[in-house]
């Protein structure tokens, strides 16, 4: 357990997120000294998952993407070691359960465009050109690799040279990006399809690139199961990548100000167990929720007003309601394969389908004992349900607002979320004809105002602001801040979001860092980043720290039984 004595770091980092960790991770593999602090007892923010008996939860409630041999996880992680937890080609992808159809994408994607072509033959031409639009994004995503780098690391004939990748890149996008909303969607769709049920199949999606780009991934399979563990062992490794490296990480440290002396950030003081303290560092990242930095870390007046209007009216990804169940029975007994599950009454219009209503809300439903086994015991499952979730509903959730703007849960909070966990577990039965509530051993219910208590981001947002026009022109997505040495990072510095963008929100942050503090590291991690040296060589510079690559995997709780089960029986044996 840190002991805070230790309180001068060059890097101080906010955040022990996937993007925070990997920050730190990096500055330790380039000799750098870092103190993380994270306001949660434990790594990873939205994948940091959790244990309940002998089931391990996987809380990362989408598919995993570019984490395959050439993603760009791969490659980030790649820079610092080879021992980081692989994920694996994710064969069954999504299934669509809507109205009287029930489809299956798998890796064989063409397979699910003759099954379209098949039950709506009027629509065949159109379904065609649907799939091969899709497949020219993916061999889009393919063949550029290697722009993840900002702008603002760059100079100025690297920018000309990413100008004219970028635009090679765009072209198969920009026939599609004009249509977006309800309208904008089924006004996309109609270029391909006349049947209304194909209209009402891809309509939920925000935006016409939305129902593309999932099938442009599968064509390149792009989609990945989480390594054996789940998603949170990726924070795990980079926990213990950083503490190699002797980083200091404080859990349960909630960050009150950041101290600034003549415009320049010299500290950060934080709150932990109801001690205050104080670290000094020489940059400051913050891998944490954009408006906490602005209005509650730094001092009032160093964001612009202009910045913080902007930031408020940022459009952002929705917070989520999600169920976590352990069952006394497999999933796959209950019907359910690794793939997610998709059910939605396609008849309704998308704001009925996204609004957080669990009456009408699509659901998604994830197994993820059905991908990896040692997340629940033997002959037993855990399942995820969740829908999209917003934190002013039911009034904030039945809570009330306490003196420092904190939420405070009493009966009203537990009863409401229990009215709408019944009432999805209800649908799921209704829906998939099963009896799921018979063989729940456990179930936990994660509201907005949890992911808010958990995470930090604002109204419990799962991925901060959306890529779109409007974010883009207000550019909401920023990595520098009005103050010198303090850099965003996280799903606040880009648009968008999964482990891919907070990676390389990290590897940017970082670079931004280096290009002032060490060019000879910063041209080593940017040389890498655009493809121009390999691991092996990043292995030979004296530049880096040498690594072990020797981490291993706590055992999950399933594993833990299971091995005391062994011992047993072998000491039954040796016994006979």
């Amino acid at each position: 357990m840190d002991n805070h004595s230790h309180t001068k770091y060059d890097i101080i980092i906010i955040g022990a997120g996937v993007s925070g960790l990997m920050s730190a991770a990096l500055f330790g593999r380039l000799g750098y000294s870092v103190c993380v602090l994270e306001m949660d007892a434990r790594p990873g923010g939205y994948i940091a998952g959790f244990n309940r008996l002998d089931y391990r939860f996987d809380s990362a409630i989408h598919w995993l993407n570019q984490c395959g041999k050439n993603g760009l996880v791969t490659q980030a992680f790649s820079f610092i070691g080879n021992d980081f937890p692989k994920a694996a080609v994710q064969h069954k992808i999504r299934r669509y359960h809507v109205n009287e159809y029930d489809y299956l994408v798998t890796t064989d994607v063409d397979a699910f465009k003759r099954q379209l072509q098949q039950d709506f033959p009027e629509d065949y031409n159109g379904i065609e050109r649907f799939f091969r639009d899709a497949r020219r994004i993916g061999t889009s995503f393919e063949n550029f690799r290697f722009i993840n780098r900002n702008m603002s690391t760059m100079n100025i004939w690297e920018k000309m040279k990413r100008g004219i990748q970028m635009l090679r890149f765009v072209i198969p996008f920009i026939p599609h990006v004009r249509f977006s909303g309800e309208e904008g969607v089924k006004k996309g769709l109609k270029r391909y399809f006349t049947h209304p049920k194909l209209l009402e199949l891809f309509g939920s999606e925000p935006d016409l690139l939305s129902c593309l780009i999932p099938i442009a991934w599968t064509y390149i399979q792009d989609y990945q199961t989480p390594p054996p563990g789940g998603s949170q062992t990726f924070a795990e490794w980079l926990e213990y990548v950083s503490r190699t490296y002797q980083n200091d990480i404080r859990f349960k440290s909630r960050v009150s100000r950041i101290s600034i002396e003549n415009g320049v950030a010299t500290g950060v003081e934080y709150e932990n167990r109801g001690q205050l303290y104080k670290v000094e560092g020489k940059y400051i990242i913050a891998a944490c929720d954009v408006k906490n930095l602005y209005e509650k870390y730094l001092p009032q007046g160093i964001a612009h007003p202009d910045l913080l209007k902007r930031l408020d009216n940022a459009e952002l990804y929705a917070s989520a309601f999600t169920l976590s169940l352990a069952l006394d029975c497999t999933g796959e007994e209950l019907g359910f394969g690794e793939e997610i599950l998709y059910i939605a009454d396609a008849t309704l219009n998308r704001n009925k389908l996204g609004n957080g209503d669990p009456e009408t809300s699509g659901i998604h439903v994830i197994s993820g004992s059905v991908r990896d086994k040692s997340l629940a015991p033997e002959g037993k499952g855990t399942l995820t349900i969740f829908i999209p979730s917003f934190i002013e509903q039911y009034e904030n959730w039945g809570t009330t607002l306490d003196a420092k703007g904190n939420y405070k849960r009493g009966t009203d909070y537990k009863d409401t979320k229990q009215k709408v966990a019944d009432i999805l577990i209800e649908r799921l039965e209704r829906e998939l004809n099963i009896d799921l509530r018979s063989h729940i051993v456990y179930l936990d219910i994660a509201t907005p105002i949890t992911h808010q208590r958990y995470t930090g981001n604002r109204n419990g947002t799962m991925m901060g602001a959306r890529p779109g026009k409007s974010n883009m022109q207000a550019k909401v997505a920023h990595y520098k801040t009005p103050v010198s040495n303090v850099f965003l990072s996280g799903h606040w510095a880009e648009l968008g979001g999964g482990i891919p963008v907070a990676v390389r929100a990290a590897m940017n942050s970082t670079l931004l860092v280096l290009k002032k503090e060490n060019k000879l590291a910063f041209r080593l991690l940017a040389d890498y980043m655009d493809g121009k040296l390999t691991a092996d060589s990043v292995n030979q510079s004296t530049l880096v720290r040498p690594y072990a690559n020797d981490w291993q995997q706590k055992p999950t709780p399933a594993e833990k039984v299971q091995r005391k089960k062994q011992q047993v029986n072998t000491s039954d044996q040796v016994e006979n």
